[in-house]
Formats: C-alpha cells, sequence, structure tokens
C-alpha cells in the first residue's frame, strides 16, 4: 500500500491583520526554503502548466500584505475571517508539493492552519519524506506561525486514529508539536525523541524511520503515546487564542 503524508499545524480564533498575516507568511517562505531545494519557489495553480508558471508568488512581507487586501476587498470579507493563500512548487503530477494556510481568523469553528503536502513520486519525495526534514517543515509552521499544534503523518494512519473532522482537536501522529500553552510532555518511551522549538513549544519525534500504518510496531507505539498524551491533557481540542 502506498501511503501518502501531509504536515499540518492549527490554531484557533486568532484576528490578526493582513500585515500580521503577511510578516508570518514570509517567515514561513524563508524557512522553507532552507527545508529542501525543491521548496524554493511557489506559484498559484492555472488551467495549464505554461499559465500557473508564469504566475510565481512573492514571498515579501509587502507584496503578501497587497495580496491579502486585495483579497478581503474583492472577496467581501469581513476583518476577522482571515486571510488565505494556496500554492504548488511548480514540479508536474505527483512530483509537486502544494501548500495553503489560512490566517487572521477569528473563527471559534473553523481553524486557522498551515498544510504541506510533499510530493508523492520522485526523488524529492524520498529526500523530503524523512524525519528530519519534516521535522524542519513543521518547526518551519510553528515559528512563522506559533500554532497550538501540528503534526506531519500518514493519510492511513490518520483514517485508522481520527474521525475525518478532526481538525479541532490533537491526535497522534508520526511528528507532532505541542505549544507551551497546551502544557507539559508526560515521560515517553524510546524510541521517541524529543526537540524544543525556540521557546514556543516542543516537538515529538515518534520514530526516525519512516512511519507507516502498515507497521505493526509502529501502529502499537503510536498508541502506547497517544494514552500517555491523552492522560496528560495534550490532545485535548484546541482553544480560542488569548489576545
Amino acid at each position: 500500500m502506498k501511503e501518502t503524508y501531509y504536515v499540518g499545524a492549527y490554531w484557533l480564533a486568532r484576528r490578526e491583520s493582513a500585515e500580521a498575516c503577511a510578516q508570518r507568511a514570509e517567515s514561513f517562505f524563508r524557512l522553507l526554503a532552507s527545508c529542501d531545494p525543491s521548496l524554493a519557489l511557489w506559484f498559484k495553480k492555472g488551467r495549464t502548466l505554461e499559465e500557473a508558471l508564469k504566475h510565481r508568488i512573492a514571498s515579501d512581507a509587502e507584496s503578501l500584505a497587497e495580496v491579502f487586501n486585495q483579497q478581503a476587498q474583492k472577496e467581501g470579507r469581513f476583518t476577522d475571517e482571515g486571510f488565505s493563500l494556496r500554492g504548488w512548487n511548480g514540479q508536474t503530477h505527483e512530483a509537486a508539493s502544494t501548500m495553503s494556510f489560512l490566517c487572521g481568523d477569528a473563527s471559534v469553528w473553523v481553524p486557522n492552519r498551515c498544510l504541506f503536502h510533499p510530493p508523492e513520486e520522485g526523488p524529492a519525495k524520498e529526500r523530503v519524506l524523512q524525519a528530519p526534514v519534516l521535522a524542519r517543515i513543521l518547526r518551519a509552521m510553528a515559528v512563522a506561525f506559533e500554532p497550538e499544534w501540528g503534526i506531519a503523518t500518514s493519510q492511513a494512519h490518520r483514517a485508522m486514529v481520527v474521525p475525518e473532522s478532526a481538525e479541532t482537536s490533537a491526535f497522534i501522529g508520526w511528528l507532532m508539536y505541542f505549544s507551551h500553552r497546551r502544557g507539559p510532555l508526560p515521560p515517553l518511551p524510546p524510541p521517541v525523541h524529543i526537540e524544543p522549538v525556540e521557546d514556543k513549544g516542543t516537538l515529538v519525534i515518534l520514530t526516525p524511520e519512516r512511519f507507516t500504518a502498515s507497521n505493526p510496531a509502529h501502529v502499537e507505539l503510536a498508541r502506547d503515546v497517544a494514552e500517555r498524551l491523552t492522560q496528560a491533557g495534550l490532545l485535548s481540542p484546541l482553544r480560542p487564542w488569548d489576545t
């Protein structure tokens, strides 16, 4: 079974201006570019490959703020509905990576989020689907957007452990990020590895090799860690951000 993977970071009800979200996005693009050479350039999607490659996403804060302000005016958004962006890295078909984010939304029902989908085939897939690289991508999200929680895992394992509508609750996966505001981590068994993320939170990496839902040892480790995190209150629903 070919498993696909994704990285996501989530936070709830944090209203921010177009300029503040643009500063966060600029930081994210800069950090993402250092994770792998294939993640340095991003483009808006188009009807054809040639058309899409003409629309490169400018990653500086000034240009992004202009895009967000135009987006709000064009779509008639209220000031608390946030700003969004989607892009891909110019590669074709299953060799492509995609990213999207929603920032600045004040809703207590729909979380702000940053999502990254790595390539499903080719050399870039083998480079990116490594624990150290995914850790850098999740760290980039944590540093830039300051989410409450994040995850990098396989879609197949997610389907095993959570319902489809699980964006407002944390759950177990290959790599996880927990903001300090969620509380301290409990002791975790080997081979689980823990890394601090500046003064913001902690990365938890279940296993150094590629985590798969078809590996019984990986599934059992995830179950054990999930029980410990649940008892410590780390897998509780997201909470509205205190501004």
